[in-house]
């Protein structure tokens, strides 16, 4: 009797996976997926994420290339230099126009209309007559020997015309018309109208080589700036081929970068920011170089504007004007190292 229940407990725990309960495939199923540890999905970075990591690579662009450039010294302040040779020609140039500009500021409001009187001329009755003249503002009659003192005065040749056995000046009478009076042709109307005066030895008006002296100023500043024109070019090249050199160099790295996924933009910005470093030393360099060359001829040039009776003071680049020059080196470099990135970067991609 015991046999026969042991055997029969022995045969309901042996029992078969088919006489038991069977779960449901879906419930096994969740079973199993609750088991399983979670995978995230992959989500592609934020554009906060991508314009940090841009910023974070430009930034060490900056100072990498930096470094570059302050390992190799000698080389480096030799492309500055001749990049700044380069910016000071046209910025001198510049500087000369802005300071004959500067000089000649007093001159053009006041036209002066001098009428050199013969020997035999009756001043008083000739300043009568141009007095009633409405197109004349004002007029000073000056004898030979006040001619000749104000010759002296101006000229600081006072031992030479010492010398002179009689004034060889003659009697002046100089005359300021009225603006109104001096436009267009009204101007050589008026001067021929002085010059047919039988009291008129020579009638000569001031405006005429005042417009000349504009019309050299506006030759010369536009010169200056075909120069710079051409001399930017000029830096361009040469940034240009410092940085085909540069790539040249690091072939090998570029070729890495771009096995991995690296674009050309990214290969790319090194090179921009070495141009910049360049073109931005080449800026201070030629700054620096316009203002020795200024310091160096303002001494005689003070002295030169003492003996006319002049304040004049001659004046260099300026703050503005300095840090100007900075930055069109910077973009002359940034621009140069562009144009060649471009083009080499193209021919090189991994085989």
């Amino acid at each position: 009797m015991v046999d026969t229940q042991r055997g029969a407990s022995r045969s309901a725990r042996g029992a078969t996976p088919m006489s038991r309960t069977k779960k449901p495939d879906s419930a096994r199923a969740e079973q199993a997926r609750r088991k399983r540890p979670a995978v995230q999905k992959k989500s592609r970075p934020r554009s906060s994420e991508r314009l940090g990591g841009a910023l974070h690579h430009h930034r060490q662009m900056v100072v990498q290339s930096l470094k570059r450039l302050i390992a190799s010294p000698a080389a480096s302040l030799m492309t500055c230099l001749v990049m700044a040779v380069a910016l000071v020609l046209p910025s001198v140039m510049l500087v000369a126009v802005d300071n004959i500009k500067q000089l000649s500021a007093g001159w053009d409001g006041s036209p002066q209309l001098t009428l050199y009187l013969r020997g035999t001329a009756r001043p008083a009755s000739l300043m009568q007559k141009l007095a009633n003249d409405s197109r004349i503002e004002s007029l000073v009659y000056l004898s030979a020997d006040q001619a000749l003192a104000e010759f002296e005065q101006y000229s600081g040749l006072a031992d030479v015309t010492a010398q002179l056995e009689h004034n060889p000046l003659p009697a002046v009478l100089v005359l300021r018309p009225h603006l109104a009076a001096l436009q267009g042709e009204q101007a050589q109307a008026l001067l021929t109208e002085m010059q047919a005066l039988s009291e008129v030895e020579l009638a000569s008006l001031d405006l005429e080589w005042i417009e000349r002296l504009r019309q050299i100023l506006q030759l010369s500043e536009r010169s200056s700036w075909l120069l710079a024109l051409l001399l930017a070019i000029a830096v361009l090249l040469v940034i240009g081929n410092t940085i085909r050199l540069a790539i040249e160099n690091r072939r090998s790295e570029i070729v890495v970068i771009k096995l991995v996924g690296g674009s050309d933009a990214y290969v790319r910005r090194p090179f921009l920011y070495t141009g910049l470093w360049y073109g931005a030393g080449a800026g201070m360099m030629a700054a620096c170089l316009v203002q020795i060359l200024v310091w160096l001829v303002q001494g005689p040039a003070a002295r030169l504007a003492t003996l006319y009776q002049s304040q004049f003071e001659l004046q260099g680049l300026g703050l503005a004007a300095s840090i100007g020059l900075i930055l069109v080196g910077a973009l002359l470099g940034w621009s140069g190292a562009w144009l060649a990135s471009v083009r080499h970067l193209r021919e090189i991609e991994p085989r």
